[in-house]
């Protein structure tokens, strides 16, 4: 019944047949739907979740859709979309790659369903369902552990800085070691950088207020990597 439903829009007249038409921009919405909700769910709560970025999703999937009914199988009507759409000029900047990928899914399953592919974009969408559900496996594996943070210092001329930092280090880190040095203050003090890993039960203020109390120790800045 469905490949029925979503099968040649052409009839013996070459005319398009409106309910299997109606039957394809139905299913490219559901499937922009569906895109859009994996979007939605896998989405870090962060804050940074766009909804209109959602709805762009699914309006995708449906033009995907009619401009692959437009263009049938006519190569001078794919060249005439092609100099029609390079007006349009998106000024958006998608500043995560994932967001990227789901655009480009939106388009897939919309000119899947556009061309009557449906097993294409069901199969895809399912594809990409297990793939993200592995990758937010691995996203809570890794918030589980203890963080990371940028450990800055200045330190006064003649300190060594694994000397100076033994004890602090042993008390309040897991892990640690250093990722860059610099001289300042005309070779007066001694700048260091240090990855960092605290334990769950060590504070970041009195961290600081200790490093703070240091001999040696100039100035401590703690940063969340």
């Amino acid at each position: 019944m469905l490949e029925q439903l979503i099968g040649p829009i052409t009839g013996a007249e070459g005319r398009l047949s409106l309910d299997v038409l109606t039957a394809r921009m139905l299913l490219s919405f559901a499937v922009g739907c569906a895109v859009a909700g994996l979007y939605w769910a896998t989405h870090r709560r962060d804050g940074t979740l766009s909804w209109s970025f959602i709805s762009t999703l699914v309006l995708l999937s449906i033009v995907i859709a009619m401009v692959t009914q437009v263009i049938g199988d006519s190569v001078a009507r794919a060249f005439s979309l092609v100099g029609a759409l390079s007006i349009v000029r998106f000024r958006t900047i998608v500043e995560d790659t994932r967001d990227t990928a789901f655009v480009i899914v939106a388009v897939v399953a919309g000119m899947a369903v556009g061309l009557g592919h449906i097993e294409v974009a069901m199969v895809g969408l399912a594809v990409v369902t297990l793939a993200c559900g592995i990758a937010m496996s691995r996203r809570a594996a890794a918030n589980g552990a203890a963080p990371y943070w940028r450990l800055r210092m200045r330190l006064g001329a003649g300190y060594t800085p694994d000397a100076l930092l033994a004890e602090p280090c042993g008390r309040y880190f897991d892990a640690s070691h250093m990722t860059s040095a610099a001289s300042s203050r005309q070779g007066a003090a001694l700048d260091v950088e240090y990855r960092v890993q605290l334990r769950h039960d060590s504070d970041p203020a009195a961290i600081i207020t200790d490093l703070n109390l240091t001999d040696g120790v100039q100035s401590a800045e703690l940063r969340r990597d």
